[in-house]
Order: structure tokens, then C-alpha cells, then sequence
């Protein structure tokens, strides 16, 4: 029976809210990236950088996380980033999918803001041409770092305003509240961009930060934001808003004690727009099928649960109302000859 599952969640058709794109580098791609840029990595096996990936909070999975980057330094490296995902993803039965990345996390090395957006520009077009999976970017600054440095990051992007569609916040929370950039997202906001921010599950302040990104910023998505369900007034606002949550099980499970399974499911019961991603696959290894499956099993949910969070995934997403309802209908086709 889960043999079935399994080959019903792969099949199935989704949309993908919450990858990082730097997230994806798979330890392979990242050996072949270090020799193509000359660069002599500490470990020396795909193994050896496995056994990196040890992480019990979100600190410390971001201090694995940052210095793998350095092997991004051309185009063509930030193309096969985004390529190699976009494969997997279709492969797990994504259609659309809306991808964070960090520019700062390589301007601050000296990578300049047009070889990553172009490189990653030039995989998406390469997806939807090869693949028939649609992709967008969405912009996120590093909360870690200044209101100043995201600002200036906002303005670099402009002339890229077309292959952007929104803008999030991510990395550390701790002591970085949403208010910090309160000034940076009403400018993104101005200037036509989508807004959604990171909340990331068992933080600091976590509740006044939910309320901050759905009050005071007046986000259009919440990542993560599970935390939500210690508080019934943000759980009903959240709801009557159309506040959807880009929730990750999977990666839940390693920067806190489990994967948040009950309080997902629950949310969901609840009429919440709840959705299942992978966050940072490579790291995690999971992809977005390999979450559903494991929230089915941690949650006890059955197939029309399941099915739920895939039509949450497209009406949650940042397309067309038209192209929601395509992908819609192409649900209940695969229910009708899967079910």
C-alpha cells in the first residue's frame, strides 16, 4: 500500500512555493562545479560531504550551508544549479514551481548580481522548453545582514524587474524581526513585487514575528509559519486574509525536534492554505514528493488529504487565476485515472 502512495505522490501533479535554489546543490554537482572553477574542496567522496550535513538548529545548518556556495562563480554554474532541480522536480510530478533565491549570499563574494539572475534565467527557459515545467524567481534578502544592504539588493534588481516575481527574507531570525525591513518591502511592494517572508519554525519571538509579516508588512504568503497555531487570532486572520503557508516537513524534522506533522495537519483541517515543500533538498534529502510522503505517514493522511495539499499548491501560487484552474482540472484528471 505505501509502494502505492508513493507512486501516486510522484505522479501527482504539484507546484513547488518553497525551494531555495542554493538549497539544490547535490554534492556531485557541487565536486563538478569546484573543478570546473579550479576550486580544492576539504572533503574528498560525495560521502565525506555528506557527513557534513549534521545540523541541529537552523544556525547551525546556515554555517554548511553559506560556504558551499563559493563553488557558484559563473553563469553556466548557476544554470546547472537550477537545472539539475528543475529535472528532479519534474520528475516528482512539479509543474510550476516558485524559486528563492540569494543574491547577497554571492554579491557579498564578489559574484555579481547579473551572472547569478542570468544563469538562473537561461535554466528556467531551458526547462519550460525541455521540460514543459514553468518556473519563477523570487528574490530573498539575508535578514542577518542590514536593512541598507537589502535595500541596496531591491535596487540592483530593478532592471531585472521581469524575470522577478516577488521578493521573501530568509536566513537567521534570531534578533531580526520582519519590522527590520519593514522600509525594504514597501519599496518592493511599490515597485510591483510580491511579498512573503520567512518565519521560520521554533524561533525566537516567533509569534510577534507571524504577526509583524501579516499585520505590519501585510505579506501574500507566510513560509513556514507553522508556529502560527499558538496563536488562534493569527490562525483566523491568516485564514479570512487567504494567507497560504509554504510549509517543509522534512526539513522541520533536522533545525527542530520533529517535523511538525500534527500542527501541519491540523492547520490544514482548519482551512488553512497549507502546503508541502522541500526547502533544501540536498541538503535534506528530500524532494517536494518525498515530503508529502512523509507527512502522510507522520500525519495518518489518506489520499484526499493528500490531493488537497496539491490544489493548495497551485492556489497558492503566484500564477494566473486561468493557469490555476488548468492545473486544477489536470488534478482531477489524475485522480480520475489514479484514484
Amino acid at each position: 500500500m505505501a509502494s502505492d502512495l508513493a507512486a501516486f505522490v510522484r505522479g501527482l501533479p504539484k507546484a513547488e512555493l518553497h525551494l531555495h535554489l542554493e538549497g539544490t546543490l547535490e554534492p556531485e554537482l557541487k565536486f563538478r562545479l569546484a573543478r570546473r572553477n579550479g576550486i580544492e574542496l576539504p572533503e574528498k567522496s560525495v560521502e565525506e560531504v555528506k557527513q557534513t550535513y549534521r545540523f541541529h538548529d537552523l544556525t547551525s545548518f546556515l554555517q554548511v550551508y553559506y560556504p558551499a556556495m563559493r563553488v557558484l562563480q559563473r553563469p553556466e554554474d548557476f544554470h546547472d544549479l537550477a537545472f539539475d532541480y528543475l529535472r528532479r522536480a519534474h520528475g516528482q510530478g512539479v509543474r510550476h514551481a516558485e524559486l528563492f533565491f540569494d543574491p547577497q549570499a554571492h554579491t557579498g563574494r564578489g559574484v555579481p548580481f547579473p551572472t547569478v539572475i542570468s544563469g538562473y534565467r537561461s535554466a528556467i527557459a531551458r526547462a519550460r522548453r525541455e521540460l514543459g515545467i514553468s518556473a519563477e524567481l523570487i528574490l530573498c534578502f539575508l535578514r542577518d545582514h542590514s536593512a541598507e544592504y537589502a535595500m541596496a539588493t531591491l535596487l540592483e534588481a530593478l532592471p531585472y524587474k521581469s524575470w522577478i516575481l516577488g521578493v521573501g527574507l530568509d536566513s537567521d531570525e534570531r534578533g531580526n524581526p520582519p519590522s527590520k525591513f519593514a522600509a525594504v518591502f514597501e519599496r518592493a511592494r511599490a515597485e510591483g513585487f510580491l511579498l512573503t517572508m520567512h518565519c521560520d519554525i521554533d524561533q525566537p519571538d516567533s509569534i510577534e514575528h507571524i504577526r509583524q509579516a501579516l499585520e505590519d508588512i501585510a505579506v501574500d504568503r507566510l513560509d513556514h509559519g507553522t508556529n502560527i497555531v499558538e496563536d488562534d487570532r493569527l490562525v483566523e486572520l491568516a485564514c479570512s486574509k487567504g494567507i497560504a503557508l509554504t510549509c517543509c516537513p522534512v526539513s522541520n524534522s533536522f533545525v527542530t525536534a520533529q517535523m511538525k506533522a500534527e500542527e501541519i495537519v491540523g492547520l490544514l483541517s482548519r482551512g488553512l492554505t497549507v502546503t508541502v515543500n522541500s526547502d533544501d533538498p540536498a541538503y535534506f534529502a528530500a524532494y517536494v514528493a518525498d515530503n508529502y510522503l512523509a507527512l502522510a505517514e507522520q500525519g495518518g493522511l489518506g489520499t484526499e488529504q493528500v490531493v488537497e495539499l496539491a490544489r493548495n499548491s497551485f492556489r497558492a501560487s503566484w500564477i494566473t487565476p486561468a493557469r490555476q484552474d488548468a492545473y486544477l482540472r489536470e488534478i482531477d484528471d489524475y485522480v480520475a485515472a489514479n484514484g
